[in-house]
């Protein structure tokens, strides 16, 4: 079983926990940095200009539109919408962010990474384009280099779902088995939003993995306690650590309502062939 995550603007956050598309964690800023004034000294006092030109807002509403048609899957005229976005004004980081993201979604790595690069080198300072460069270096199991940008994303003091890459840097950690470092990110994610239940999964996840089985039931009990947050992951996830507990009662009935709520999930069938250790 494979861990993933989710992301801030764009795609909602989904109920499969474990996260494995682009969709889950990266996210869609449009329109950063405009629709706000400057404040202009003139020799009559202070006056209040608009602080964006007509090109970038041309393009912004071309990226509104491009971030639509991807969060709909219609890569191909999202990525025309961004080109676009593009002729209009050049410069627009967002419009460079999304080219990335949807390239990255078409398997198109090296152009995308050529435009989170250029985005970044636009405004080193937006921690959205951050996260999605870190989520798109996991993703080609560059975690070095993604980590390096998820604590770039960290430290701005306008980026605004921490959250999300501290849950996105411990998903990373977990690939490459660094559970200590895994934990800590998760258990930061937790203190900040103990009610997330991509969050808790994850984070339930790699206690389990590191043999905090107390720990891991838990938190994934309070998952489970809601049916509408409950699915096949969390109660599979829930029966190996009762199973690994030797509670045998609390595997059964776990068991059970995988049969009856997901009778053609994975987990379900590695329930029923015992596949507890896989």
């Amino acid at each position: 079983m494979t861990n993933s995550i989710p992301s801030p603007i764009g795609p909602t956050m989904p109920s499969p926990w474990r996260l494995a598309s682009w969709g889950l964690v990266c996210m869609l800023v449009v329109g950063l940095g405009l629709g706000g004034c400057t404040t202009t000294t003139t020799g009559g006092g202070v006056i209040t200009t608009p602080s964006s030109s007509d090109a970038q807002k041309r393009a912004q509403v071309r990226v509104e539109l491009a971030s639509n048609y991807f969060e709909r899957g219609q890569n191909d005229v999202a990525l025309e919408e961004v080109k676009r976005a593009l002729d209009a004004s050049g410069d627009f980081a967002p419009a460079h962010n999304l080219r990335g993201l949807i390239l990255g979604a078409m398997g198109e790595h090296g152009e995308a990474e050529a435009s989170f690069r250029q985005a970044l080198a636009l405004d080193g300072r937006d921690g959205f384009i951050a996260h999605n460069y870190g989520w798109f270096l996991c993703q080609q199991g560059r975690y070095a280099e993604a980590h390096v940008q998820f604590a770039n994303a960290l430290r701005q003091p306008s980026y605004r779902d921490p959250i999300r890459s501290l849950l996105a840097q411990g998903v990373c950690y977990t690939r490459e088995k660094k559970y200590p470092e895994a934990e800590q990110a998760l258990g930061r994610a937790y203190e900040m939003d103990a009610g997330n239940p991509t969050v808790g999964y994850n984070y339930a996840d790699v206690l389990y993995r590191r043999q905090e089985f107390e720990r891991a039931r838990f938190l994934i009990r309070r998952i489970n306690q809601n049916e509408q947050l409950s699915n096949a992951q969390s109660l599979w996830l829930a029966a190996r650590i009762e199973h690994r507990m030797g509670n045998r009662t609390g595997v059964a009935q776990l068991g059970q309502q995988l049969r009856t709520r997901f009778p053609q999930a994975s987990e379900t069938l590695a329930y029923e062939r015992g596949r507890f250790d896989d």
